[in-house]
């Protein structure tokens, strides 16, 4: 009996050594992945450091985020009010060539701007605008002029208050509207030069995005114009089949008189204009 109990004993405590020997081999693997892990991330670390990459991807990242977040929170809103006030007289604030109207749906009158006229009876409009875009360009940036460069100082401001030291030469020089499709863009010539714990970053021309389809309303309101100019007509009806995202509506003021709206269904953004094209005259 006590040999067999000896050799079991024997048996039991040979495996757990077995055991504890696989579990030394495992140990080491995992050691030695665990450093070869340390050495790569070394060396990608020394070369991220040598082509200044951790500078653009840590804090100047992150502040070229909130500046640009900072602006658009602040311009939004002013640059879709300036597209609605814009649209609604034909693009300009105040029309010198223009027809007062009220809808009756509304509840002031409004000169609306003629974007093709013609003072002769029976005779095509021309077109007033050319350039119709390049002109919207201009309309918006003159109206939210003032309102860029008073958000560029209250960021600046937002910035010294989280702790920033904001360079002396942090400016906005200038700035640009470009329409585009189902955008507005804001490209600002402006420099930021920001310092917090030793490290300074310089951050140029920021660029803010607002979603719009005032691009696309006055692409239509071209063709509108065009098809006007040259027979005294256009096809809205077949265009809101091809295009069936906008409503085009053309209201009869009087002969030859039209104020025509463009809607987009989704963003219910709105353009309206007038034409005089093709009249006769008054009780003819």
């Amino acid at each position: 009996m006590g040999r067999k109990n000896l050799k079991k004993v024997y048996k039991y405590s040979n495996h757990i050594a077995v055991m504890s020997v696989r579990g030394g081999e495992r140990g080491q693997i995992t050691i030695f992945i665990i450093v070869g892990v340390l050495i790569v991330s070394g060396i990608i670390l020394f070369f991220l450091y040598r082509t200044n990459l951790i500078s653009n991807i840590g804090i100047g990242g992150r502040q070229e985020a909130n500046v640009n977040a900072f602006l658009n929170s602040c311009l939004e809103e002013k640059t879709k009010e300036a597209v609605r006030e814009l649209s609604i007289r034909g693009g300009e604030l105040n029309p010198k060539l223009s027809i007062n109207f009220l809808f009756t749906e509304e509840e002031d009158y409004r000169n609306i701007s003629y974007l093709c006229y013609t003072q002769n009876n029976f005779r095509p409009c021309v077109a007033q605008k050319p350039a119709i875009i390049l002109d919207m360009q201009n309309g918006i940036k003159d109206y939210i002029s003032d309102d860029v460069e008073s958000c560029f100082q209250e960021m600046l401001s937002d910035f010294k208050s989280k702790g920033f030291d904001v360079g002396s030469d942090s400016e906005l020089r200038s700035f640009e509207v470009k329409l585009m499709p189902r955008r507005i863009l804001i490209q600002t010539n402006s420099e930021v030069i920001l310092t917090k714990s030793d490290e300074t970053t310089t951050q140029k021309n920021f660029e803010i995005a607002i979603q719009s389809r005032v691009y696309e309303l006055l692409g239509i309101v071209q063709e509108i114009i065009n098809g006007e100019a040259q027979f005294c007509y256009f096809e809205d009806t077949g265009f809101e089949v091809a295009y069936p995202e906008f409503l085009i509506d053309k209201f009869n003021v009087e002969s030859g008189n039209y104020i025509y709206t463009i809607e987009n269904i989704d963003s219910r953004e709105k353009f309206r204009f007038a034409i005089r094209s093709c009249g006769v005259p008054p009780g003819f």
